[in-house]
């Protein structure tokens, strides 16, 4: 896989990124994709929301197969990589559904930043409600127990932030 551009947010520190983009709508960032892909782009500012494919090229450190999300770091509590959304993965490749505000040109701006900059972007996908929303109310494990609070990063869930997390 090549990247076909990167992410560009005023994130620069893992630790003070939010943790996913559905907890941090309102900041902005831009996508800015290699001038040779721009044609792909077509059709694309009729959707208010894109599915943004990253590679996650800056784990804090390397990934097992079990550890503690950051929604668990005050519990200690140990997951399956494979039951977490974290960055530390066999494959470092992150899913961020994001809003559409403005494509122009080889740009798409968009809110919901949970991506340090520079980030590499893989692929770009419309989010269709039809095919991508499952019916009924899905089970969503562990994630159900947790409350996170909008623009909660790792940092804040750390036993020394005195906590965001409700």
């Amino acid at each position: 896989m090549i990247p076909i551009g990167v992410v560009r947010t005023g994130r620069t520190d893992l630790e003070h990124t939010p943790v996913q983009a559905g907890a941090n709508r309102a900041e902005e960032g831009t996508i800015e994709l290699d001038p040779r892909f721009a044609e792909g782009l077509a059709g694309l500012a009729g959707f208010d929301y894109a599915w943004l494919l990253s590679l996650l090229d800056r784990p804090d450190r390397p990934g097992t197969l079990t550890q503690v999300p950051y929604l668990l770091r005050r519990e200690g509590r140990r997951m399956g990589v494979f039951a977490t959304r974290g960055p530390r993965r066999p494959n470092p490749i992150g899913l961020s559904l994001v809003r559409i505000l403005d494509v122009d040109g080889s740009a798409i701006r968009f809110a919901g930043v949970d991506l340090l900059d520079g980030t590499p972007v893989l692929d770009v996908k419309p989010y269709v409600t039809r095919f991508d929303r499952p019916p009924g109310e899905p089970a969503c494990g562990w994630f159900d127990a947790v409350d996170v609070v909008d623009g909660t990063t790792p940092a804040d869930l750390s036993d020394e932030s005195g906590g965001r997390r409700r």
